[in-house]
């Protein structure tokens, strides 16, 4: 009962300043920064500092690495058209087993990829406009790609074929404990963090035959593994832009901040809810000699 009512009081403390303190300093912004002659409540007009420079350029190298990534999945999985995926005509097979997840699959990836390609070149453009060096990671392509059907054959920057997937985020958006009070938030999928997996088919031979309307366990396995891996990577975009946005001091770059960091999100809510429809299915993959087990999700 002691521990009950002194986390009750922890509560009521914490409310009572947010009430208080956050409220009183939120006024004191607004009179300051929007009626007044002091600084802006979320930023400020002018050049850039050399801290908003760092974190624009540590952006465009996160979306330039998650346009190499998503670029792998588009060109196997999702709609194609040249701009996206190359017209490399794509994986049938592979888009049927992503569709298990959701019908739309093809496209939902398609539209990632077009987003992170977008945010790569709009940071970039936005940085030489500003009289500073964009930022090119072209030298650390050197990672190969998968030689299955549809898949280019450039230079890559990660590898899809060798992950280790937390889903422990899955388990934290569907839970009614609340880490504030020191939560732990299990694996939904527990075998996914345990040795490695791929979640593009690394060969034809990973596709399992020629029947769309037949997805073999092995192509399964291998979308549903993508199917949690989408929603384990935007979840940084989710957090990262939210972050950064409190740290800039130019007003421009925080709206810069706050409109990519919204398409983040959009792409977070899209993922984390596609991801549990993975079907229960058990399976060792035969090249690297680890086993999945993906459990019924939609009903607990």
């Amino acid at each position: 009962m002691a521990k009950s009512g002194s986390m009750l009081n922890k509560v009521g403390n914490r409310r009572s300043f947010l009430k208080k303190g956050v409220l009183a300093a939120g006024a004191g912004a607004v009179s300051a920064g929007l009626l007044g002659n002091g600084p802006a409540a979320f930023g400020q007009e002018g050049g850039l500092t050399q801290g908003d420079i760092a974190i624009l350029k540590f952006l465009a190298a996160a979306e330039i690495i998650e346009t190499d990534l998503w670029r792998q999945y588009s060109e196997l999985g999702g709609t194609q058209d040249s701009e996206v995926s190359g017209i490399n005509g794509g994986s049938p097979l592979y888009m049927a087993a992503l569709q298990l997840l959701d019908g739309d699959m093809p496209q939902y990836v398609h539209d990632n990829t077009d987003d992170e390609i977008s945010h790569a070149n709009f940071l970039n453009a936005y940085l030489v406009s500003k009289g500073q060096e964009p930022v090119n990671l072209d030298q650390f392509r050197t990672l190969p790609s998968s030689t299955a059907t549809g898949a280019l054959q450039i230079g890559r920057l990660t590898n899809l074929t060798q992950l280790s997937v937390d889903t422990s985020w899955w388990v934290r958006y569907r839970s009614k404990t609340n880490p504030d009070f020191g939560a732990q938030f299990p694996d939904a999928v527990p075998s996914l963090n345990v040795g490695q997996h791929t979640a593009i088919p690394r060969t034809d031979d990973d596709l399992g035959g020629n029947d769309p309307t037949n997805i073999s366990d092995r192509l399964k396995a291998i979308a549903f593994t993508a199917g949690f891996h989408f929603a384990f990577i935007e979840q940084g975009g989710s957090s990262l832009y939210a972050t950064l946005a409190q740290k800039v001091h130019s007003l421009e770059v925080l709206r810069i901040l706050l409109s990519i960091g919204g398409s983040e999100i959009m792409h977070f809510q899209t993922w984390q809810d596609k991801a549990g429809n993975a079907t229960p299915l058990t399976f060792t993959d035969p090249v690297l000699n680890t086993a999945v087990t993906f459990t019924d999700l939609r009903n607990n």
